[in-house]
């Protein structure tokens, strides 16, 4: 289910290293609300607008992509990054 986004300011897009940053931290709780909604199939204009705080019908452009950038970055630590949080 989709929540209200977050009082934490979205960069327009995610910052972008081969190893976890501060950013990614400090968003965890939005890249995971990202995932869940994702699988939910909600769409891109939901998850832009209630979880990155962009209207998609001001800002179509920007919404896409942040949403693109934090969706690609959320990919990343599900599939490399996590390791990063196990000490592994």
């Amino acid at each position: 289910m989709l929540q209200p986004k977050s009082n934490t300011p979205i960069a327009d897009e995610a910052p972008w290293s081969e190893s976890l940053t501060a950013y990614d931290k400090e968003h965890f709780t939005i890249y995971m609300q990202l995932l869940d909604a994702s699988a939910d199939d909600a769409s891109e204009e939901e998850m832009a607008h209630l979880i990155l705080g962009i209207d998609p019908a001001k800002e179509p452009e920007r919404a896409r992509k942040a949403l693109r950038s934090h969706l690609d970055r959320v990919n990343w630590i599900v599939t490399t990054g996590y390791k990063e949080l196990f000490g592994s």
